[in-house]
């Protein structure tokens, strides 16, 4: 017996202005250091680093650890990466050692006259009901609002 599978196909963006320059923006997405200081999707998530190679053609591995047990896996692929102004990545998330969406995702990094607009733009195809669009939205979200607080610091530049 074959067994039942799904796709659900969703875009959706979220957008912040920073108080920062874009290269500072930039390196913040770009510097794995700086990255693991904002990157976790909310509280009680802890973030490891295993593969990040920050080039075109380069794959950014990371871990998620949330509450007792639950753990994601994200394996990017970076497509395309402008300094200062973009980066589109395609990766796979996995939770529990099951794969639950495949995506593309677009970062545009747009200085401002005082500032720095950033769009963070992700086309999902979520895997058999393994996840909820609304689900990755909140996080793009808390991790955008993260970033936010780590350039209004004195951390990693």
């Amino acid at each position: 017996m074959e067994e039942d599978r799904s796709t659900l196909h969703s875009t959706f963006s979220v957008e912040r202005t920073y108080e920062a320059s874009a290269k500072r923006v930039f390196s913040a997405w770009s510097d794995p250091k700086a990255r693991l200081q904002w990157i976790s999707p909310g509280e009680n998530f802890s973030t490891t680093y295993i593969e990040n190679d920050f080039h075109v053609g380069g794959r950014d591995v990371s871990r998620f650890q949330f509450g007792r047990g639950d753990e994601y896996v994200a394996d990017a692929r970076y497509e395309d990466i402008v300094e200062d102004r973009g980066i589109v990545y395609t990766y796979t998330m996995s939770h529990n050692g099951r794969r639950i969406s495949s995506s593309l995702t677009t970062v545009t990094i747009a200085p401002m006259k005082s500032g720095t607009h950033v769009v963070v733009t992700e086309q999902i195809t979520i895997l058999d009901g393994g996840d909820k669009v609304e689900y990755r939205q909140s996080g793009i979200a808390g991790q955008l609002d993260q970033l936010g607080v780590f350039l209004e610091s004195e951390a990693v530049n």
